[in-house]
């Protein structure tokens, strides 16, 4: 099982690669899966404010990202 560090620098790395901004506050959650799901870890920047947007959804096994989005403004 992958970190919060380690989750949270993947999505800063993706966020570069896509050129994507990355905003603080940044707020990471690790949400548990149900029924045989594995853990994951849910990361918004900009945290709780309006404007732009990063969102991330990253496997807490592997480090995979498995869903991404961006909200430019």
């Amino acid at each position: 099982m992958i970190e919060r560090e380690q989750a949270l620098q993947i999505a800063r790395e993706r966020a570069a690669a896509n050129g994507w901004a990355f905003g603080e506050p940044v707020e990471v959650r690790l949400r548990r899966g149900w029924f045989g799901q594995d853990d994951r870890y849910q990361i918004e920047t900009n945290a709780g404010q309006r404007g732009t947007k990063a969102r991330f959804l990253i496997s807490a096994k592997n480090g995979k990202i498995l869903s991404e989005g961006y909200i430019p403004r």
